[in-house]
């Protein structure tokens, strides 16, 4: 009984496992991407915990009356350290620091009234910071929760005016009263940083979002980042959809795509199935479709169509030899890409019609061909878009009529490979240069990209650069703007 109760809680597992959705797309943050964060993290909080405000504070302590107010913080030394808190999220840690504090004083003993600037400091300032992260319900990458932790284990008080040496005895009470309130107000501060203006930030990462007039694509998480002492992964659906039927979408049966390397500070892998539905999307949307007619037709190639279709042309009409020919390519089923070692490529199968266009009448048709055309792919990152340029290696017609026909087209094959090389290749390639946005916030760009191909997926290993600061990013997304560069 107990076997059996043991199999069939693998065997649910094991089912649960294949049914899981594999991702399209994978994005690892190593410690070493963690790194550069370091400084742009610290310069971020110490901004957050200088714009602290401090209650004005009253009080009496026997004959002495007294009044705190415009405190403000003049100075922070932090000594500070973010890295991986695994199986949570981040860990941002401050330790042994210092905070300068300047504030103005009213004070009142017996008949003697004296008023005049404190200049204090917070001295072995420790934060412990931890940032929960998940998966929203959108599938996006946030900020769920903070555990944060603070204390100051001294202040020290500068008195200036004409009593200033009489009060330093009172310093100590003082002090004490700032350093219990300063407490309080380090904590909030940084919860409202990470849970409000980081999670900003993070609503900057495309989730389902259009690409073009036609597509759109889906990086909504698919679980929970997985977060090790060295990492950060996290799983996307990478799934790009039509526009005019969101719901027609390719199912995912590529591979999963794997990450084994630590060296860079990210790594953005992409499986076969994102290409495949970026494909997919397209030909459903109906853009795979063109036709070459009048001045985008070759002179040389409408002069060998001619040649070529002569007797066809005579036997339908003689008066069609003076009016001008067109190839329509339509392609007839969704590319697909390969990805192999050696690098990746697409396979198209292509309608091609030839026909003849007299004014003012529907076109004739002369031929019908079938097309089948592999292009070596090479994919390229620029700032934070993914860019992919197509060049014709194989290119191959057959008559869809007659295996005689397809004899008498082979004279046809190399210069309609150069019509495609020179005309049809250049307008795709000027279509799909600007590329498609990674699931990165605004103000991130990927530098010194290396991209290498395996079986089945690509991985683009890079390291990263900071364009502008944490605060201006989130400033601008709090504004409206949006990311110019992207």
């Amino acid at each position: 009984m107990g076997l059996l109760k043991v199999s069939v809680i693998f065997l649910l597992s094991l089912i649960t496992m294949t049914l899981a959705e594999p991702p399209g797309c994978k994005i690892r943050i190593t410690d070493r991407g963690l790194e550069m964060l370091k400084a742009e993290t610290k310069k971020f909080v110490e901004e957050e915990l200088s714009n602290i405000t401090m209650p004005e504070m009253r009080g009496k302590e026997g004959r002495f009356q007294y009044t705190i107010k415009d405190v403000k913080i003049t100075e922070l030394n932090l000594t500070s350290d973010l890295r991986f808190q695994p199986d949570v999220g981040l860990l941002f840690e401050v330790q042994n620091s210092s905070i300068t504090l300047n504030f103005q004083r009213r004070i009142l003993y017996w008949l003697f009234y004296d008023e005049g600037a404190i200049n204090a400091s917070a001295e072995g300032v420790n934060i412990f910071t931890v940032l929960h992260l998940i998966k929203d319900k959108d599938g996006r990458l946030k900020i769920s929760n903070v555990t944060c932790d603070a204390f100051i284990t001294k202040m020290r008080a500068r008195f200036s005016g004409t009593l200033g040496r009489v009060y330093d005895f009172i310093g100590t009470f003082l002090t004490t009263g700032m350093r219990f309130v300063l407490n309080k107000q380090i904590c909030p501060a940084l919860n409202h940083a990470a849970l409000v203006l980081i999670n900003q930030l993070l609503e900057t990462i495309p989730v389902r979002t259009e690409v073009d007039s036609y597509v759109g694509i889906d990086y909504s998480l698919l679980s929970d980042p997985v977060v090790t002492e060295t990492s950060l992964d996290m799983d996307f659906r990478g799934m790009f959809y039509d526009l005019k039927n969101e719901n027609e979408t390719l199912v995912n049966y590529a591979v999963n795509p794997v990450v084994r390397e630590y060296d860079r500070m990210i790594y953005l892998s992409l499986s076969e199935y994102f290409f495949d539905s970026g494909l997919f999307s397209y030909f459903k949307g109906g853009l795979f479709q063109m036709q070459i007619a009048n001045e985008r037709m070759p002179k040389d190639l409408e002069m060998l169509l001619r040649t070529t279709y002569l007797g066809t042309i005579m036997m339908l009409n003689p008066a069609l030899m003076e009016h001008p020919l067109s190839l329509e390519l339509e392609v007839t089923s969704p590319p697909r890409s390969t990805i192999k070692t050696s690098g990746a490529s697409v396979a198209v199968n292509c309608n091609v019609k030839v026909l003849v266009l007299p004014p003012g009448k529907p076109a004739v048709q002369l031929s019908s061909m079938t097309m089948e055309g592999k292009f070596n792919a090479k994919v390229s990152m620029k700032g934070k878009r993914l860019a992919i340029h197509l060049d014709l290696r194989r290119f191959k017609i057959f008559s869809n009529q007659s295996a005689l026909e397809s004899l008498a087209l082979i004279p046809l094959q190399g210069p309609l490979k150069t019509m495609l090389q020179i005309s049809v290749v250049p307008l795709i390639n000027n279509y799909i240069k600007r590329g498609v946005q990674i699931p990165l916030p605004d103000g991130i760009d990927f530098i010194e990209e290396v991209v290498e191909y395996h079986n089945g997926y690509i991985i683009v290993g890079a390291n990263l650069h900071f364009r502008t600061g944490l605060r201006e990013i989130i400033e601008r997304k709090l504004s409206g703007e949006t990311d110019n560069s992207i």
